[in-house]
């Protein structure tokens, strides 16, 4: 972060800035259409307030305030499968900073913020979900020491020519 830059203040979210939280979430899910996202923003605004006051219950959501205003959120959780595991892994569901405050250390505090929330709660592992051409993102979180665990495919069912470039170099 510059020099110059305050420093943000990262705090768990109360329940005045869930309506603040549902819109950047749809400002997020907007981004997000850029890289192929089906989820509709607007629709979801609702949907994703009450999401994120569950959140805000569990102690998972933290905002980033610049003179008291809010920059930028991020939300975890601790999963809770139906499996035994080997590891107690904590979930990234959400991180997003205004455009106009990225580039000043701002997702990197949400980030490392999220990171001692879990781990202060038993944490071993955090896994979060990336858009596969959103190569910004994903360099963002290969510098902070993520790498790719798990990789999800997709095939169109409705429109096969939507599918069509391995299929040539297979035949």
């Amino acid at each position: 972060m510059p020099h110059d830059s305050p420093r943000p203040t990262i705090e768990l979210a109360s329940r005045d800035d869930l309506d603040a939280l549902a819109d950047l979430w749809v400002d997020l899910a907007r981004d997000q259409r850029r890289h192929e996202s089906a989820v509709r923003p607007d629709a979801n605004r609702e949907a994703m307030r009450e999401t994120l006051g569950a959140y805000l219950v569990t102690d998972g959501l933290l905002v980033a305030r610049l003179g008291g205003t809010i920059v930028g959120f991020v939300s975890v959780s601790i999963e809770q499968g139906t499996l035994e595991l080997d590891t107690t892994r904590g979930l990234l569901s959400n991180i997003y900073v205004r455009p106009a405050y990225r580039g000043r250390g701002i997702g990197t505090a949400l980030l490392e913020a999220a990171e001692e929330s879990l781990a202060d709660r038993g944490v071993d592992t955090m896994l979060l979900e990336v858009m596969a051409d959103n190569e910004a993102a994903r360099r963002f979180y290969r510098r902070h020491g993520y790498d790719e665990f798990r990789v999800t495919m997709s095939r169109s069912l409705g429109d096969p020519d939507e599918n069509d470039t391995h299929s040539k170099e297979d035949g």
